[in-house]
């Protein structure tokens, strides 16, 4: 992301304080989704990595089940609106509302979580950012798998992931159809690679 972006936006989190040993942020747009999340959960069990979940909130009311099953293994959901609105072409009125509308499923299961929140497409503006830090931190990244891209290869987008990585770096993937073969490919990789090289994988 780059770094005017983050300095007109800088009460967002964009990533995290480098650990010792380094830790990365791993994070999932989009679901849930019974096609793709649960295939996301099994993946990090198998490193003992936790994940954050940012939940499209009409997903969240129609596939509970898979929600339920993200927090059975520890992991933490987050608002991703309930409509996956663009805070650019969106009434000010009218995002806070669907903002609150995914917010009241998720505070149904995880209510003792802080509210997180990360705007689709990234796209916010100054006012509305103002407005939305009163309730929920906004989430942000450094590093976009751009796996939802079909015209960018498995091996390009696995190879480009553990490039820009970097300890304390909040990386995006996808649990969506869209995402689907760039996230089974990169996904079990990249843990991999980063679990043998002494990383853990936490939850904001």
């Amino acid at each position: 992301m780059p770094g005017l972006v983050q300095r007109l936006f800088p009460d967002c989190c964009w990533k995290m304080p480098a650990t010792t040993p380094p830790t990365l942020y791993l994070t999932f747009d989009d679901g849930p989704i019974p096609e793709e999340t649960p295939f996301v959960v099994e993946q990090l069990a198998q490193y003992n990595a936790k994940g954050t979940f940012f939940c499209v909130g009409d997903n969240l009311r129609r596939h509970p089940e898979v929600a339920g099953l993200v927090v059975a293994q520890g992991h933490r959901l987050a608002n991703h609106t309930f409509h996956h609105l663009s805070g650019w072409s969106t009434s000010h009125a009218h995002y806070l509302q669907d903002v609150a509308q995914c917010q009241e499923l998720l505070d149904a299961l995880q209510p003792e979580a802080r509210p997180l929140l990360r705007p689709p497409y990234g796209r916010i503006t100054r006012p509305l950012a103002r407005e939305l830090h009163r309730t929920h931190q906004i989430i942000m990244w450094d590093m976009l798998t751009c796996d939802y891209d079909q015209q960018f290869a498995p091996e390009e987008c696995l190879a480009t992931a553990i490039r820009l990585s970097r300890p304390g770096s909040i990386v995006v993937f996808h649990d969506s159809l869209k995402a689907s073969r760039n996230l089974r490919y990169v996904l079990p990789r990249y843990l991999a690679h980063f679990a043998e090289l002494g990383y853990g994988f936490a939850s904001l």
